[in-house]
């Protein structure tokens, strides 16, 4: 997770490049949580490196721990409000140090761009988007892909890629 923030590349007016999706990811990393908190904790040092229109994409299946790296993740961005998935509603706001989108593609049933979610992409907030699996189309090119995999009552294996 590290230095992942300070060395993506940059087009010459500075915004972040949108290379495709299909090219290989700059980095991974793979971990395994103990807890609940520990998974937490994976999501607040991953926040940290975190910039104002970076994408976290997670999968997962149900219960794999997507909604526990968010908090943690939430938490370290410094929003005030408690993260809860936000199945039933697709979207949920917060405001910390950036802007931050809680997406839940888990009942989405068309396209994410039908129903206006590309506007959480306009390059001011962080958005997180759990489920993303069900909608690839909607992940930008810099996307970091984060996928949670239960290993045990409490362990999980966490992958990412930016």
């Amino acid at each position: 997770m590290g230095d992942r923030g300070r060395s993506r590349p940059r087009s010459f007016d500075g915004r972040r490049s949108s290379s495709p999706s299909r090219r290989p990811p700059r980095s991974a990393s793979s971990l395994v949580t103990r807890s609940v908190r520990g998974t937490e904790a994976a999501g607040a040092r991953l926040a940290r490196t975190l910039v104002a229109g970076d994408c976290v994409c997670l999968i997962g299946p149900l219960g794999a721990g997507k909604t526990a790296f968010v908090r943690g993740a939430l938490r370290a961005l410094g929003v005030r409000r408690p993260a809860a998935s936000p199945t039933f509603v697709l979207a949920r706001e917060g405001s910390g140090r950036v802007p931050v989108a809680h997406l839940d593609f888990y009942r989405l049933r068309v396209r994410a761009e039908e129903r206006g979610l590309l506007d959480y992409l306009d390059g001011r907030h962080v958005v997180f988007v759990e489920w993303a699996d069900r909608d690839p189309s909607f992940w930008p090119g810099n996307a970091i892909v984060v996928v949670i995999e239960p290993v045990g009552p409490a362990r999980r294996r966490l992958r990412i890629w930016s």
